[in-house]
């Protein structure tokens, strides 16, 4: 079973991306075991001070280097890792790549930043791998946390009830998705595509290979020159 343990200053905004749907029938039929470690219970101050001023000044405090360090000693411990991530902006963006390389990794912790980012020298040290999920600033790395974690949990076997289901997402084979439909087949005028409805397994899938080509050639033709 793959351990995830997510390291956060606010561990309490991370709750409830994992208390429903997906995630949460992972979590409860033992597919998958995510644990959030609260910082400031491996602060090394008795006021559980986990962060400073940076040196040289400006705005901003800074997460220091002892509370993170005596959080990863602590799970390194108990647990192998493959991966120690940290989620911050100015790093490679998540691809799907990526999401199908860690969904078969071993053990992962993920460091979450938090006001102006952590002390460098954990970037330096500690942390194997780093992530954005966007040319974006949020407020912290706890929903970019939840991103990566659904991004690869879903692909864990056993926690889609179609394993299939994932192969055919939008990015596994460098094309988006193609147009789905659902009953009814005619809505005001407004009708599904004939061959979708005919039975002929090979006119879809060929169907279904059109379209993603030239879906992708309309929105993403970067993904074509892949």
């Amino acid at each position: 079973m793959k351990k995830i343990d997510i390291i956060s200053a606010t561990p309490d905004l991370l709750k409830s991306p994992f208390s429903g749907s997906i995630m949460k029938r992972a979590l409860d039929n033992g597919l998958v075991d995510i644990n959030f470690h609260d910082l400031k219970d491996y602060s090394i101050s008795n006021n559980k001070q986990i962060d400073d001023y940076q040196f040289g000044g400006g705005a901003g405090m800074v997460l220091m280097i002892e509370p993170i360090n005596n959080c990863v000693n602590f799970l390194k411990k108990q647990n192998k890792y493959s991966e120690i991530i940290y989620m911050t902006p100015d790093a490679p963006v998540l691809n799907q790549k990526i999401c199908n390389k860690l969904s078969v990794s071993g053990n992962l912790i993920i460091i979450c930043g938090h006001y102006k980012g952590i002390d460098q020298r954990v970037r330096d040290n500690i942390i194997t791998m780093e992530i954005s999920i966007g040319d974006y600033v949020l407020s912290g790395g706890e929903l970019p946390a939840a991103v990566l974690c659904d991004s690869i949990v879903r692909l864990i076997p056993g926690v889609l009830n179609d394993g299939t289901s994932a192969l055919t997402d939008s990015f596994q084979d460098n094309l988006l998705a193609p147009p789905v439909y659902t009953r009814p087949s005619t809505f005001q005028n407004l009708k599904v595509p004939d061959v979708l409805i005919s039975g002929n397994k090979n006119k879809i899938e060929a169907w279904r290979e059109e379209k993603s080509i030239e879906k992708t050639e309309r929105i993403r033709p970067d993904l074509l020159k892949k």
